[in-house]
């Protein structure tokens, strides 16, 4: 439909016949928009002109490489496949491969907005083979959300970079969820803030630094009154958090690349957890936690200032994390991916759509060769004037026996980061003591083994080992 609104004219098939009738008379509801529909897979490509350019949007995994077979048998060499669904990214690899030698070209294209971005303009992230983008840039360039500085997408890269770079997006949205769930739970358990003083905190806050999608629909949520019961609908929810895979996707891909995320991993194991409802249950009764206690009247404001320079500190983090993450698969994945424009597309559309993205954009802008947005000037500027009012809600939330993975998990990466020496020295001794794995010395190059005791068995000559075989 957004395409067709656009001017496009739009071929559209589902087994589920009841749905392409649906969307044929939903389109024609909404102004006779130029869109048809098929009852066949063959009928549905023959309608495409040549080269034709179909998007998937079907579920991950085996129900994608069904619609490939179902449709391939009827395209020609020269025909664009894009799949716009959440995908494990090798699978995309595998599928543009094993479409190659029939001259079909596939697309991994990330899609994000929920159903009203998808309908009025989403962020899109495409990566595929050469020649891929060019064929499909007019039409989604129009259909995109658009902000002030373009449209909500560009090329991303090679095969696989976009499915990449929207499962790192929803990585950090998991980051933001989590980081803006602890903030609610240190203010209302911690400083007794109400629904109505929550809404009203969060819609203060989507008038500054903090403004986002995310934080101005908390401000909506905590002003719903329930209809069907007395009260606030968030106070009826159950306390069990859904997921759909990505989330474990960008943790697993960020130990394949070595890449620090204690953000994102703070945020899935929060999960887990959450989803272990009946344990929790059981455990309340017997584990102890300090007594609950709620701030003087007087000292709520100055939490709520504190809570808001720890969110953004920790969001800072989250994101650098994030775009460590997709640089260092970039690298080895032959992907050159343009760090500042994957935050310029997400201003607009998407989940993570946040104001702060335009500093993000700009200190790529001003270093390409970045290493981390911490030590962007005007990041570090921010964190290190935010970084003792952080560490005071971090104290108050253990204090009070509230759990603020993220929070602390940012933190310490903030700490570690900024840190010239770690205790790593200790934990390389204890590993060349039990295993013999050597170590490196700071006073002097090579690598080095310890006899550590009269009785440690000695490994004997380190020449020829290097770090990589260790």
């Amino acid at each position: 439909l957004n395409m067709a609104e656009h001017g496009f004219k739009v071929a559209v098939y589902n087994r589920s016949l009841d749905k392409v009738d649906h969307t044929v008379e939903r389109a024609k509801a909404e102004g006779g928009l130029p869109l048809e529909g098929f009852k066949t897979a063959e009928d549905f490509v023959k309608a495409i002109k040549t080269p034709r350019k179909i998007i998937l949007l079907v579920m991950a995994g085996k129900p994608v490489d069904d619609t490939i077979a179902m449709l391939s048998q009827h395209l020609q060499p020269g025909d664009l496949l894009i799949d716009g669904g959440n995908e494990w990214f090798p699978n995309t690899l595998r599928r543009a491969k094993e479409l190659e030698p029939k001259g079909i070209l596939f697309m991994g294209m990330g899609i994000s907005g929920g159903e009203e971005g998808a309908r009025n303009g989403p962020s899109l992230m495409p990566g595929g083979p050469p020649g891929a983008y060019e064929m499909v840039e007019p039409i989604i360039t129009k259909c995109a959300a658009q902000v002030d500085d373009g449209a909500c997408t560009f090329n991303i890269g090679g095969v696989g970079s976009g499915n990449y770079v929207k499962m790192i997006h929803n990585g950090i949205e998991y980051g933001d969820m989590q980081l803006i769930a602890e903030a609610y739970d240190i203010l209302h358990n911690a400083g007794g803030l109400t629904n109505t003083e929550l809404a009203s905190v969060f819609t203060q806050w989507n008038d500054g630094e903090l403004k986002s999608f995310l934080i101005e629909i908390t401000a909506k949520i905590f002003d719903k009154k329930d209809d069907i019961a007395d009260g606030w609908v968030v106070d009826k929810i159950l306390d069990k958090t859904g997921m759909k895979g990505t989330g474990r996707w960008t943790i697993q891909e960020a130990a394949e690349r070595n890449c620090p995320a204690s953000v994102m991993a703070a945020a899935l194991d929060a999960r887990y957890v959450s989803a272990r409802k009946e344990e929790r249950v059981a455990a309340s009764s017997v584990l102890q936690g300090p007594s609950p206690t709620v701030l003087p009247q007087e000292e709520k404001q100055k939490l709520i200032d504190q809570v808001r320079q720890a969110l953004y500190a920790a969001k800072i983090v989250s994101y650098a994390q994030g775009m460590n993450l997709i640089r260092e698969a970039g690298k080895q994945l032959g992907w050159d991916i343009n760090l500042g424009e994957c935050a310029r597309i997400w201003k607009g559309g998407c989940i993570i759509r946040a104001v702060f993205l335009d500093r993000i954009k700009l200190a790529y802008q001003r270093n390409e060769q970045l290493a981390n947005l911490l030590v962007d000037p005007d990041f570090a500027t921010e964190l290190n004037a935010r970084q003792l009012a952080w560490r005071k809600v971090v104290a108050l939330a253990l204090e009070h026996g509230i759990p603020c993975p993220a929070f602390s998990g940012a933190l310490a990466y903030y700490d570690s980061y900024r840190r010239e020496k770690l205790p790593a020295n200790l934990t390389q001794a204890q590993r060349d003591f039990f295993g013999g794995h050597t170590y490196e010395r700071t006073d002097r190059p090579g690598l080095f083994h310890c006899r550590w005791s009269e009785h440690h068995f000695d490994i004997g000559d380190l020449s020829g080992r290097t770090k990589g075989n260790l």
